[in-house]
């Protein structure tokens, strides 16, 4: 990797569904630069350049001076939700060939028995592939592997016009000499077509999560490639030699190889770097509790943060499907401030999940957007100023009142009420998910700090924490580009996994002592393709254990020696801390080890804020439409506040990549981090 002081800049770009966000930073003198510029959906990748052109304008630099770059990216997940993903087959164990369609027992979380419909699976049956030949739980090998069958399969695929094949064979995991030969055999006769196999992807137990994890992956590994082609020759043509460094779900980054061979590890990854974000500007202001909330123009990601570890999981779902894949912990829900507000056939005023995306966009964008939606209401209420962008967006109330007038009409209701209530929706909706990530896992939201971005995330902070009974909230120095930020906090990160079912107080600690460090070979061999120098490896053990019959794991931190005793007590606590019980009497199973690597990227320096105090700040006087009345706000230009700055609410604070807004009753602190701390009371 390139030194900081061979190439100091940094850029890192975020892709939203609205915005895409770019932030160069000087490595050597901690300098940032911003810049926020609509994104492309035809072509996400011309957005991407537009913006790193932007940040290179602002800072007066070069492109050759660019070192390193880093991006966030939903384009798989887009694709997935979408059902854009590339046409696929699967080849798998004689007998299974049914395993995509049987599923799961359990329904989604909001759905029912007689409203539920299951959906359509992202390979049909037709396109589901077998062939004999069968691995032991144990790894032994009980059937040899019919060659023959593999060869049909990739025949039979390719004539039905596919453009990936995923293989997913039986216990693969124990032992992967059948996928390997099948996907050696399927590259022979199917020459040109995107191929993984399920021990690259998710090699562990529950063969339908894992293989939904490999179609998945396959599926999208068309698209990715040809997304991360056209990124490397906008780089190149740019002038940007620098390495491309793509952020995965897990909160960590990987070489464009290495997602270009498991491109389902980036679903999810533009939030999952605002929560990297979030928790390194909460620990420069001493914060180690805290509630994310990163609203977007399309959605709204919630995370919790206990003693500064990022929480992960692996029951992630992308739309209806399960990823298995370990993400950031997180729940996702359809509120942003482009979400629209409709009222149904019923007379019932919702507000989300469809959305006016980057085009038209909210109607007070003047694109030709009719609808009305969360940004027309803040429009509506005097919570925003006259434009955005540093000026380079003008936002039209007029055209903002006539959208809401849409709802209020029919609502029988004034339109700053009809407005209010949009944003109160928003607002409960948002509370709503925040309870599931806090309260339903045994977190009283009370005792933790708000960390609200994103371009909307600072208008509502204030709201909901109300709602929650929190009584601080941090806003970033930049929250509109945090997810970008986020980028340049991260490490490399991967993960590598077994699953070996044993009960633990019959372990074979030996065996499973083999298993890590098999695990840590793979770790090696992964730091040394990432060319991640000795002194920045850093390698930690977890085993997912479970109660016998339980339906999942608790990750458990494995220490080299450790004793089944101490492994079953610190499993018991995990489980009471989160259920609020442990069962003594059940026996505990130990049933996947994983080993996760992070190798550390040079940090860039952090420059402390100047300025002023929050008179020389102040640039104005905006009215607000209150519950209660019009009222004046102080309006603040955040650039020009210096360390310790303090003013009251109701106060509006713009910068390029975001507006906070400041309510009645809360006090804004200028933190030495340069982050804005926000008291209640």
């Amino acid at each position: 990797m390139p030194s900081p002081d061979a190439a100091p800049l940094i850029v890192a770009v975020d892709i939203g569904g609205t915005f895409t966000d770019v932030t160069l930073q000087d490595t050597a003198t901690g300098e940032a630069w911003t810049a926020k510029t609509p994104s492309t959906p035809r072509d996400p990748s011309e957005a991407f350049i537009t913006g790193v052109h932007l940040a290179l304008a602002a800072a007066g630099r070069q492109p050759q001076a660019i070192g390193r770059v880093l991006h966030g990216t939903t384009v798989a997940t887009n694709l997935i939700l979408e059902g854009k993903t590339a046409p696929t087959a699967l080849l798998t164990t004689a007998g299974f060939r049914h395993v995509l369609e049987i599923g799961r027992a359990d329904l989604p979380r909001r759905d029912n028995l007689w409203a539920w419909v299951k959906p359509r699976r992202p390979v049909p049956p037709a396109l589901v592939f077998e062939a004999a030949g069968r691995i032991a739980s144990d790894g032994s090998e009980l059937a040899p592997l019919d060659e023959a069958a593999v060869r049909d399969a990739a025949r039979a695929a390719r004539a039905a016009g596919v453009s990936a094949i995923a293989v997913c064979l039986l216990h693969a995991f124990a032992n992967p000499s059948h996928e390997r030969r099948a996907l050696a055999i399927l590259a022979e006769e199917a020459p040109g077509l995107a191929l993984t196999a399920s021990v690259d992807v998710f090699p562990v137990v529950r063969e339908y999560e894992r293989s939904m994890a490999t179609v998945l992956n396959a599926a999208v590994m068309p698209a990715i490639s040809t997304y991360i082609a056209r990124l490397e020759a906008r780089l190149t043509e740019a002038g940007i030699a620098a390495p491309l460094l793509l952020m995965k779900s897990n909160g960590g980054v990987a070489g464009a190889r290495a997602i270009r061979r498991a491109p389902a590890q980036t679903a999810l990854s533009g939030p999952a770097a605002g929560v990297v974000g979030a928790r390194a500007v909460a620990a420069s202001a001493g914060v180690a509790d805290i509630i994310t909330v990163d609203i977007g123009g399309t959605s709204a990601d919630i995370c919790l943060i206990a003693k500064g570890e990022i929480g992960l999981t692996q029951t992630g779902r992308v739309g209806p499907w399960p990823l298995s894949l370990p993400m950031v912990d997180m729940v996702t829900i359809g509120a942003g401030g482009g979400s629209l507000a409709r009222v149904g056939s019923d007379g019932v005023l919702t507000v989300g999940p469809q959305s006016a995306g980057a085009d038209p966009g909210p109607a007070s964008y003047g694109r030709g957007g009719l609808e009305p939606t969360v940004t027309d209401a803040h429009v509506v209420l005097g919570h925003l100023p006259p434009a955005l962008l540093g000026g380079r967006m003008a936002l039209d109330r007029a055209l903002a009142e006539a959208a809401v007038q849409r709802v209020a009409e029919p609502l029988g209701l004034e339109i700053a009420e009809a407005a209010r209530g949009i944003l109160a929706i928003a607002d409960n909706t948002m509370v709503g998910a925040i309870r599931v990530v806090s309260v339903e896992r045994g977190h009283d939201p009370r005792e933790f700090v708000l960390v609200p971005f994103g371009g909307a995330g600072p208008l509502h902070g204030c709201a909901i924490a109300e709602l929650l009974g929190i009584t601080r909230v941090l806003v970033p120095p930049a929250p509109g580009v945090l997810c970008a930020q986020g980028l340049l906090a991260a490490d490399l990160k991967a993960e590598f996994a077994r699953s070996v079912a044993e009960p633990l107080d019959r372990a074979d600690l030996l065996r499973l002592e083999d298993v890590f460090a098999s695990l840590e070979k793979e770790a090696a061999t992964w730091f040394a393709q990432e060319g991640v120098t000795a002194t920045d490896q850093r390698m930690r053990r977890v085993a997912l254990m479970r109660y016998e019959e339980q339906g999942h794991e608790l990750p458990i931190a494995w220490q080299p020696g450790d004793e089944p005793a101490r492994l079953g007590a610190a499993f018991a606590a995990a489980h009471r801390a989160l259920y609020g019980f442990d069962l003594p009497e059940v026996a505990v199973e130990v049933v996947t080890l994983r080993v996760e690597a992070a190798g550390l990227l040079p940090a860039p320096a952090r420059r402390e804020p100047f300025g002023g105090d929050a008179a020389q700040a102040a640039i104005g006087r905006q009215r607000i439409l209150l519950r209660s009345g019009a009222v004046e706000a102080t309006v603040i230009d955040r650039g020009r506040l210096g360390i310790g700055a303090t003013f009251a609410g109701p106060a509006i604070v713009t910068q390029l990549d975001a507006t906070t807004l400041v309510g009645p009753g809360w006090t804004a602190t200028v933190d030495p981090s340069g982050a804005l701390m926000l008291a209640r009371g």
